[in-house]
Protein backbone atom coordinates (compact mmCIF):
# COMPACT_ATOMS: atom_id res chain seq x y z
CA UNK A 1 0.00 0.00 0.00
CA UNK A 2 2.41 2.38 1.02
CA UNK A 3 4.91 2.40 -2.53
CA UNK A 4 1.54 1.74 -5.12
CA UNK A 5 0.57 5.04 -2.88
CA UNK A 6 3.80 6.48 -2.93
CA UNK A 7 4.52 5.53 -6.61
CA UNK A 8 0.95 6.84 -7.94
CA UNK A 9 1.70 10.61 -6.26
CA UNK A 10 4.86 11.06 -7.87
CA UNK A 11 3.71 10.45 -11.21
CA UNK A 12 1.01 12.66 -10.64
CA UNK A 13 3.08 15.26 -9.48
CA UNK A 14 6.04 14.62 -11.86
CA UNK A 15 6.89 17.92 -12.67
CA UNK A 16 6.95 19.52 -9.07
CA UNK A 17 8.85 16.31 -8.07
CA UNK A 18 11.25 16.85 -11.19
CA UNK A 19 12.00 20.59 -10.17
CA UNK A 20 12.73 19.59 -6.37
CA UNK A 21 14.56 16.58 -7.47
CA UNK A 22 16.87 18.95 -10.11
CA UNK A 23 17.19 21.93 -6.92
CA UNK A 24 18.64 19.43 -5.18
CA UNK A 25 21.38 17.61 -8.22
CA UNK A 26 22.47 20.94 -9.06
CA UNK A 27 23.31 21.61 -5.17
CA UNK A 28 24.89 18.01 -5.03
CA UNK A 29 26.69 18.47 -7.58
CA UNK A 30 28.00 21.48 -7.25
CA UNK A 31 29.19 20.05 -3.68
CA UNK A 32 31.11 17.50 -5.40
CA UNK A 33 32.85 19.24 -8.46
CA UNK A 34 34.47 21.55 -5.63
CA UNK A 35 35.27 18.75 -3.09
CA UNK A 36 37.08 16.97 -6.54
CA UNK A 37 38.81 20.77 -7.48
CA UNK A 38 40.01 20.92 -3.84
CA UNK A 39 41.41 17.44 -3.62
CA UNK A 40 42.78 17.34 -7.05
CA UNK A 41 44.70 21.15 -5.85
CA UNK A 42 45.72 19.38 -2.49
CA UNK A 43 47.28 16.44 -4.86
CA UNK A 44 48.88 18.75 -6.71
CA UNK A 45 50.31 20.74 -3.70
CA UNK A 46 51.23 16.96 -2.05
CA UNK A 47 53.33 16.85 -5.42
CA UNK A 48 55.40 19.69 -4.88
CA UNK A 49 55.57 19.02 -1.22
CA UNK A 50 56.52 15.49 -1.84
CA UNK A 51 59.78 16.64 -4.22
CA UNK A 52 61.17 18.94 -1.27
CA UNK A 53 60.43 16.07 1.64
CA UNK A 54 61.20 12.75 -0.42
CA UNK A 55 58.48 10.73 -1.16
CA UNK A 56 57.41 8.66 2.37
CA UNK A 57 58.60 11.37 4.49
CA UNK A 58 55.79 13.07 6.74
CA UNK A 59 58.05 14.87 9.19
CA UNK A 60 61.44 16.96 8.95
CA UNK A 61 63.33 17.59 12.41
CA UNK A 62 66.09 20.22 11.96
CA UNK A 63 67.97 22.78 14.61
CA UNK A 64 67.88 25.97 14.67
CA UNK A 65 71.70 27.34 13.67
CA UNK A 66 74.11 28.83 16.20
CA UNK A 67 74.37 32.47 16.09
CA UNK A 68 77.12 33.63 14.01
CA UNK A 69 78.26 30.35 13.71
CA UNK A 70 78.51 30.28 10.09
CA UNK A 71 81.14 33.09 9.75
CA UNK A 72 83.50 30.60 10.67
CA UNK A 73 82.50 28.92 7.51
CA UNK A 74 84.69 31.42 5.24
CA UNK A 75 87.75 30.66 7.88
CA UNK A 76 90.36 29.88 5.46
CA UNK A 77 89.55 32.59 2.82
CA UNK A 78 89.65 34.84 5.42
CA UNK A 79 92.61 33.81 7.18
CA UNK A 80 94.82 34.38 3.69
CA UNK A 81 92.98 37.44 2.79
CA UNK A 82 94.51 38.78 6.72
CA UNK A 83 97.49 37.38 6.02
CA UNK A 84 97.92 39.35 2.15
CA UNK A 85 96.79 42.38 4.10
CA UNK A 86 99.68 42.01 6.47
CA UNK A 87 102.03 41.32 4.07
CA UNK A 88 102.44 37.39 4.49
CA UNK A 89 101.70 36.86 1.68
CA UNK A 90 102.71 38.16 -1.91
CA UNK A 91 100.85 39.77 -4.89
CA UNK A 92 100.63 37.11 -7.54
CA UNK A 93 99.65 34.03 -4.93
CA UNK A 94 96.75 31.52 -6.40
CA UNK A 95 94.05 31.13 -3.59
CA UNK A 96 91.90 27.76 -4.16
CA UNK A 97 90.13 27.11 -0.95
CA UNK A 98 87.34 24.59 -1.22
CA UNK A 99 85.07 23.86 1.74
CA UNK A 100 81.98 21.52 2.74
CA UNK A 101 80.48 23.68 5.44
CA UNK A 102 77.18 23.48 7.79
CA UNK A 103 75.24 26.60 7.72
CA UNK A 104 71.89 26.51 6.87
CA UNK A 105 70.86 24.69 10.32
CA UNK A 106 72.11 23.42 13.29
CA UNK A 107 73.64 20.35 14.30
CA UNK A 108 71.88 17.00 15.87
CA UNK A 109 73.99 14.49 17.22
CA UNK A 110 73.35 11.00 15.28
CA UNK A 111 71.97 9.14 18.16
CA UNK A 112 68.89 11.43 17.74
CA UNK A 113 68.13 9.55 14.89
CA UNK A 114 67.81 6.67 16.89
CA UNK A 115 66.13 7.97 19.65
CA UNK A 116 63.33 9.40 16.91
CA UNK A 117 63.25 6.02 15.42
CA UNK A 118 62.43 4.35 19.02
CA UNK A 119 59.11 6.88 18.74
CA UNK A 120 55.46 4.98 19.70
CA UNK A 121 54.18 6.44 16.67
CA UNK A 122 57.06 6.61 14.27
CA UNK A 123 57.59 3.73 11.56
CA UNK A 124 60.91 4.59 10.40
CA UNK A 125 63.78 7.61 10.55
CA UNK A 126 66.69 8.11 8.65
CA UNK A 127 69.64 11.06 9.13
CA UNK A 128 70.88 13.33 6.93
CA UNK A 129 73.17 16.39 6.32
CA UNK A 130 72.67 19.60 4.25
CA UNK A 131 75.60 21.46 3.45
CA UNK A 132 77.22 23.99 0.50
CA UNK A 133 80.28 22.87 -0.84
CA UNK A 134 82.24 26.24 -1.76
CA UNK A 135 85.32 27.29 -3.70
CA UNK A 136 86.96 30.44 -3.84
CA UNK A 137 89.66 31.25 -6.56
CA UNK A 138 91.66 33.90 -7.99
CA UNK A 139 95.23 35.65 -7.32
CA UNK A 140 95.74 37.67 -4.80
CA UNK A 141 96.07 41.70 -6.35
CA UNK A 142 98.80 43.63 -6.38
CA UNK A 143 97.39 46.37 -4.40
CA UNK A 144 98.92 48.15 -1.44
CA UNK A 145 98.52 46.48 2.42
CA UNK A 146 95.24 47.55 4.03
CA UNK A 147 93.01 49.16 1.06
CA UNK A 148 91.58 48.44 -1.72
CA UNK A 149 88.98 45.61 -2.08
CA UNK A 150 89.86 42.18 -2.92
CA UNK A 151 86.33 40.63 -3.88
CA UNK A 152 86.39 41.40 -7.41
CA UNK A 153 89.74 39.36 -7.88
CA UNK A 154 88.64 36.42 -6.70
CA UNK A 155 85.61 33.99 -8.09
CA UNK A 156 83.17 31.97 -5.72
CA UNK A 157 81.95 28.76 -6.94
CA UNK A 158 78.87 27.11 -4.65
CA UNK A 159 76.93 23.78 -5.00
CA UNK A 160 74.62 22.14 -2.40
CA UNK A 161 75.52 18.54 -1.27
CA UNK A 162 73.14 15.71 0.95
CA UNK A 163 74.38 13.51 2.56
CA UNK A 164 72.68 10.54 2.30
CA UNK A 165 72.11 7.47 4.97
CA UNK A 166 72.38 4.58 2.44
CA UNK A 167 71.24 2.01 4.90
CA UNK A 168 67.85 3.86 4.62
CA UNK A 169 67.67 5.46 1.18
CA UNK A 170 63.62 4.87 1.42
CA UNK A 171 63.64 7.84 3.48
CA UNK A 172 64.86 11.51 2.88
CA UNK A 173 66.24 13.89 -0.23
CA UNK A 174 66.87 10.98 -2.63
CA UNK A 175 63.72 8.59 -1.68
CA UNK A 176 61.78 10.22 -5.12
CA UNK A 177 64.52 10.03 -6.69
CA UNK A 178 64.66 7.96 -10.65
CA UNK A 179 67.86 6.74 -11.63
CA UNK A 180 68.94 8.05 -15.40
CA UNK A 181 71.68 6.91 -16.03
CA UNK A 182 74.16 4.58 -13.69
CA UNK A 183 73.49 3.20 -10.32
CA UNK A 184 72.21 4.29 -6.71
CA UNK A 185 73.61 3.85 -3.68
CA UNK A 186 73.90 0.12 -1.92
CA UNK A 187 74.76 -0.45 1.96
CA UNK A 188 78.28 -1.18 1.46
CA UNK A 189 78.83 2.12 -0.02
CA UNK A 190 78.94 4.14 3.09
CA UNK A 191 82.64 4.82 3.32
CA UNK A 192 83.04 4.82 -1.02
CA UNK A 193 84.26 8.12 -2.03
CA UNK A 194 81.26 7.73 -4.54
CA UNK A 195 78.37 10.38 -5.43
CA UNK A 196 75.09 10.29 -7.53
CA UNK A 197 74.40 13.99 -8.76
CA UNK A 198 70.95 15.33 -9.84
CA UNK A 199 70.79 14.85 -13.44
CA UNK A 200 70.29 19.22 -13.82
CA UNK A 201 73.11 19.42 -12.04
CA UNK A 202 74.62 16.99 -14.44
CA UNK A 203 73.49 18.55 -18.05
CA UNK A 204 74.57 22.56 -16.78
CA UNK A 205 78.12 20.86 -16.13
CA UNK A 206 78.46 18.32 -18.77
CA UNK A 207 78.86 15.50 -16.06
CA UNK A 208 78.36 12.00 -16.93
CA UNK A 209 78.59 8.15 -14.46
CA UNK A 210 82.01 7.74 -14.21
CA UNK A 211 83.54 11.03 -14.01
CA UNK A 212 84.28 12.82 -11.23
CA UNK A 213 83.83 15.76 -8.78
CA UNK A 214 85.49 17.58 -6.29
CA UNK A 215 83.44 17.78 -2.46
CA UNK A 216 85.45 19.28 -0.11
CA UNK A 217 88.61 19.21 -1.62
CA UNK A 218 88.37 14.91 -1.83
CA UNK A 219 87.52 13.06 -5.40
CA UNK A 220 84.33 11.39 -5.66
CA UNK A 221 83.38 9.03 -8.08
CA UNK A 222 79.88 9.82 -10.06
CA UNK A 223 78.11 6.46 -9.94
CA UNK A 224 74.90 7.67 -11.01
CA UNK A 225 72.36 10.76 -12.33
CA UNK A 226 69.53 10.77 -10.51
CA UNK A 227 66.28 12.75 -11.37
CA UNK A 228 63.79 13.99 -8.46
CA UNK A 229 60.48 15.24 -9.30
CA UNK A 230 59.93 19.16 -9.84
CA UNK A 231 59.13 21.10 -6.89
CA UNK A 232 61.89 22.00 -5.37
CA UNK A 233 65.54 22.86 -5.65
CA UNK A 234 66.49 19.52 -4.88
CA UNK A 235 70.83 19.07 -4.08
CA UNK A 236 72.99 19.11 -6.72
CA UNK A 237 75.53 15.81 -5.22
CA UNK A 238 74.55 13.25 -2.88
CA UNK A 239 76.85 11.31 -1.28
CA UNK A 240 76.95 8.81 1.66
CA UNK A 241 76.34 10.36 5.00
CA UNK A 242 79.90 9.05 6.93
CA UNK A 243 81.44 10.88 4.14
CA UNK A 244 79.93 13.96 4.89
CA UNK A 245 80.36 14.09 8.60
CA UNK A 246 83.97 13.01 7.76
CA UNK A 247 84.95 16.40 5.65
CA UNK A 248 81.94 18.63 6.42
CA UNK A 249 82.91 21.44 8.69
CA UNK A 250 80.44 23.30 11.09
CA UNK A 251 82.18 26.43 12.84
CA UNK A 252 85.12 25.09 11.96
CA UNK A 253 84.81 21.58 13.73
CA UNK A 254 84.23 18.76 12.34
CA UNK A 255 80.55 17.64 11.80
CA UNK A 256 81.54 13.41 13.41
CA UNK A 257 78.52 11.78 14.73
CA UNK A 258 76.23 15.03 13.59
CA UNK A 259 73.29 15.39 11.35
CA UNK A 260 71.34 18.69 10.45
CA UNK A 261 68.17 16.92 9.58
CA UNK A 262 65.86 14.07 10.54
CA UNK A 263 63.26 12.25 8.10
CA UNK A 264 60.61 10.56 10.08
CA UNK A 265 57.86 8.72 8.21
CA UNK A 266 54.84 8.31 10.66
CA UNK A 267 52.75 5.00 11.33
CA UNK A 268 49.84 6.91 9.96
CA UNK A 269 48.65 9.93 8.55
CA UNK A 270 46.37 10.53 11.54
CA UNK A 271 49.54 9.69 14.18
CA UNK A 272 51.13 12.51 12.26
CA UNK A 273 49.97 14.94 15.56
CA UNK A 274 51.12 12.75 17.97
CA UNK A 275 54.56 11.90 16.59
CA UNK A 276 55.14 15.84 16.25
CA UNK A 277 54.31 15.69 20.06
CA UNK A 278 56.56 13.12 20.99
CA UNK A 279 59.38 14.21 19.23
CA UNK A 280 59.22 18.17 20.92
CA UNK A 281 59.04 16.17 24.43
CA UNK A 282 62.81 14.18 23.20
CA UNK A 283 64.16 17.18 21.34
CA UNK A 284 62.67 20.17 22.56
CA UNK A 285 64.69 22.65 20.80
CA UNK A 286 64.09 20.83 17.62
CA UNK A 287 62.40 22.27 14.39
CA UNK A 288 59.43 20.30 13.46
CA UNK A 289 57.86 20.48 10.28
CA UNK A 290 54.64 19.06 8.47
CA UNK A 291 53.78 19.37 5.01
CA UNK A 292 51.12 22.01 6.11
CA UNK A 293 54.28 24.14 7.44
CA UNK A 294 55.38 23.44 4.19
CA UNK A 295 52.37 24.67 2.30
CA UNK A 296 53.06 28.16 3.40
CA UNK A 297 55.58 28.39 1.21
CA UNK A 298 54.21 27.25 -2.39
CA UNK A 299 52.77 30.14 -3.99
CA UNK A 300 51.95 31.03 -7.24
CA UNK A 301 48.15 29.77 -9.52
CA UNK A 302 48.32 26.88 -7.53
CA UNK A 303 47.98 28.55 -4.16
CA UNK A 304 45.56 30.98 -5.48
CA UNK A 305 43.80 27.86 -6.68
CA UNK A 306 44.16 26.18 -3.23
CA UNK A 307 42.86 28.96 -1.42
CA UNK A 308 40.19 29.48 -3.78
CA UNK A 309 38.85 26.51 -3.56
CA UNK A 310 38.90 26.26 -0.02
CA UNK A 311 37.46 29.47 0.63
CA UNK A 312 35.24 30.85 -1.46
CA UNK A 313 34.49 27.54 -3.53
CA UNK A 314 33.52 25.35 -0.63
CA UNK A 315 30.98 28.55 0.93
CA UNK A 316 29.81 28.83 -2.41
CA UNK A 317 28.62 25.35 -2.45
CA UNK A 318 27.37 25.11 1.08
CA UNK A 319 25.04 28.40 -0.19
CA UNK A 320 23.75 26.83 -3.01
CA UNK A 321 23.11 23.60 -0.89
CA UNK A 322 21.28 25.23 1.65
CA UNK A 323 19.32 27.37 -0.95
CA UNK A 324 18.29 23.49 -2.51
CA UNK A 325 17.58 22.63 0.78
CA UNK A 326 14.92 25.20 1.26
CA UNK A 327 13.21 24.86 -2.02
CA UNK A 328 12.81 21.16 -1.38
CA UNK A 329 11.66 22.26 1.94
CA UNK A 330 9.06 25.00 0.68
CA UNK A 331 7.80 22.69 -2.44
CA UNK A 332 6.68 20.12 -0.44
CA UNK A 333 5.37 22.28 2.37
CA UNK A 334 3.46 23.68 -0.59
CA UNK A 335 2.64 20.60 -1.81
CA UNK A 336 0.46 19.40 1.09
CA UNK A 337 -1.40 22.35 1.77
CA UNK A 338 -2.91 21.49 -1.75
CA UNK A 339 -3.16 17.91 -0.72
CA UNK A 340 -5.33 19.20 2.53
CA UNK A 341 -8.62 17.87 1.35
CA UNK A 342 -6.20 14.75 0.27
CA UNK A 343 -5.35 13.87 3.80
CA UNK A 344 -8.25 14.99 5.49
CA UNK A 345 -10.28 11.99 4.20
CA UNK A 346 -7.96 9.96 4.75
CA UNK A 347 -7.90 11.33 8.13
CA UNK A 348 -11.92 10.57 8.38
CA UNK A 349 -11.71 7.20 6.76
CA UNK A 350 -9.26 6.41 9.99
CA UNK A 351 -5.46 7.26 8.90
CA UNK A 352 -3.05 8.08 11.67
CA UNK A 353 -0.92 11.21 11.83
CA UNK A 354 1.80 9.35 11.91
CA UNK A 355 1.11 7.32 8.86
CA UNK A 356 0.65 10.27 6.84
CA UNK A 357 4.02 11.83 8.06
CA UNK A 358 5.52 8.52 7.23
CA UNK A 359 3.73 9.21 3.60
CA UNK A 360 5.04 12.34 3.21
CA UNK A 361 8.65 11.81 4.80
CA UNK A 362 9.08 8.93 2.08
CA UNK A 363 7.82 10.64 -1.01
CA UNK A 364 10.66 13.77 0.04
CA UNK A 365 13.12 11.03 0.60
CA UNK A 366 12.51 9.54 -3.05
CA UNK A 367 12.87 12.25 -4.12
CA UNK A 368 15.95 13.54 -2.78
CA UNK A 369 17.75 9.76 -3.46
CA UNK A 370 16.69 10.49 -7.01
CA UNK A 371 18.18 14.43 -6.86
CA UNK A 372 21.18 12.68 -5.24
CA UNK A 373 21.74 10.51 -8.27
CA UNK A 374 21.47 13.11 -11.06
CA UNK A 375 23.81 15.24 -8.69
CA UNK A 376 26.22 12.61 -8.53
CA UNK A 377 26.52 12.79 -12.43
CA UNK A 378 26.72 16.79 -12.42
CA UNK A 379 29.51 15.99 -10.13
CA UNK A 380 31.02 13.71 -12.14
CA UNK A 381 30.67 15.29 -15.53
CA UNK A 382 31.50 19.16 -13.32
CA UNK A 383 35.08 17.41 -12.84
CA UNK A 384 35.54 15.77 -15.63
CA UNK A 385 35.22 18.93 -17.52
CA UNK A 386 38.05 20.72 -14.43
CA UNK A 387 40.31 17.82 -15.85
CA UNK A 388 40.26 18.62 -19.60
CA UNK A 389 39.92 22.48 -19.64
CA UNK A 390 41.56 23.74 -16.46
CA UNK A 391 45.15 25.55 -17.45
CA UNK A 392 48.14 23.91 -16.16
CA UNK A 393 48.85 26.08 -12.76
CA UNK A 394 52.18 27.18 -11.43
CA UNK A 395 53.82 26.94 -7.73
CA UNK A 396 56.45 28.63 -6.45
CA UNK A 397 58.93 27.76 -3.88
CA UNK A 398 60.95 29.67 -2.43
CA UNK A 399 61.35 34.02 -2.55
CA UNK A 400 63.06 35.62 -5.00
CA UNK A 401 65.49 38.32 -3.03
CA UNK A 402 64.91 36.26 0.51
CA UNK A 403 67.32 37.63 3.30
CA UNK A 404 69.92 35.55 4.36
CA UNK A 405 69.41 32.68 6.20
CA UNK A 406 70.05 32.90 9.55
CA UNK A 407 73.50 33.84 10.82
CA UNK A 408 75.25 33.39 7.57
CA UNK A 409 75.60 37.44 7.13
CA UNK A 410 76.76 39.18 4.03
CA UNK A 411 80.28 39.24 1.99
CA UNK A 412 81.41 37.26 -0.36
CA UNK A 413 79.46 34.00 0.12
CA UNK A 414 76.96 35.27 1.77
CA UNK A 415 74.55 35.70 -1.20
CA UNK A 416 75.22 31.75 -1.61
CA UNK A 417 73.20 31.07 1.25
CA UNK A 418 69.96 32.79 0.22
CA UNK A 419 66.53 31.11 -0.47
CA UNK A 420 66.31 30.57 -4.73
CA UNK A 421 62.51 30.38 -6.10
CA UNK A 422 61.84 27.41 -8.39
CA UNK A 423 58.71 27.28 -11.04
CA UNK A 424 57.53 24.14 -11.66
CA UNK A 425 54.12 23.20 -13.84
CA UNK A 426 51.46 20.96 -12.00
CA UNK A 427 48.46 19.57 -14.10
CA UNK A 428 45.16 20.00 -11.97
CA UNK A 429 43.25 16.97 -11.50
CA UNK A 430 39.91 16.62 -9.77
CA UNK A 431 39.16 13.02 -8.57
CA UNK A 432 36.12 12.21 -7.51
CA UNK A 433 36.24 9.80 -4.90
CA UNK A 434 34.41 7.04 -2.82
CA UNK A 435 34.26 9.13 -0.11
CA UNK A 436 32.48 11.83 -1.75
CA UNK A 437 30.27 9.99 -3.61
CA UNK A 438 28.84 8.25 0.06
CA UNK A 439 28.66 12.48 1.25
CA UNK A 440 26.63 12.92 -2.26
CA UNK A 441 24.31 10.12 -0.81
CA UNK A 442 24.32 11.24 2.49
CA UNK A 443 23.35 15.10 1.26
CA UNK A 444 20.47 13.82 -0.83
CA UNK A 445 18.90 11.59 2.14
CA UNK A 446 19.68 15.07 4.28
CA UNK A 447 17.46 16.84 1.91
CA UNK A 448 14.67 14.50 1.55
CA UNK A 449 14.36 13.94 5.27
CA UNK A 450 14.50 18.03 6.32
CA UNK A 451 12.20 18.64 3.18
CA UNK A 452 9.96 15.57 5.11
CA UNK A 453 9.61 16.70 8.39
CA UNK A 454 9.25 20.57 7.20
CA UNK A 455 5.72 18.80 4.85
CA UNK A 456 5.13 16.20 7.79
CA UNK A 457 4.70 18.49 10.14
CA UNK A 458 2.21 20.65 8.44
CA UNK A 459 0.06 17.60 7.39
CA UNK A 460 0.05 16.15 10.83
CA UNK A 461 -1.26 19.49 11.82
CA UNK A 462 -4.55 19.06 9.74
CA UNK A 463 -8.29 18.66 11.60
CA UNK A 464 -10.28 16.06 8.98
CA UNK A 465 -13.19 18.75 10.12
CA UNK A 466 -11.46 21.60 8.59
CA UNK A 467 -10.25 19.71 6.08
CA UNK A 468 -13.36 18.15 4.74
CA UNK A 469 -15.06 21.71 5.05
CA UNK A 470 -12.90 22.82 1.86
CA UNK A 471 -14.86 20.04 -0.10
CA UNK A 472 -17.01 21.85 -3.03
Amino acid sequence: MFFTYLRRELRRRLRQATFTALGLAVGIGLVITVTAASDGVKNGQAAVLHSLYGVGTDITVTQPPVAGASRATTFGFRQQIQAFRHGQIAAGTKININNLVNTQYGTLKSSSVAAVAGLHDVRSAAGGLTLNDVTVTGTVPAVKSGSGSLASSFTTNSFTVEGVDVSNTSLGALSAATMTAGTGFTPGEAKADDAVIDSNYAQQNKLKAGNTVAVGGTSFKVIGIARVPQGGSPPDVYIPLTRAQAIGKTSGASLSSKVNTIYVSAASATTIPAVQTEIARALPKSTITDQDNLASQVSGSLASASSLANNLGKWLSVAVLIAAFLLASLLTMAAVARRVREFGTLKALGWPSWRIIRQVMGESITIGIIGGAAGVALGYGGAALIGKLAPKLSATVGTSGAAPAAGTGGGVLGSLLRNTPHTVSVTLTAPVTISVIVLAVLLAIAGGLIAGIFGGWRAARLRPAAALAKVE
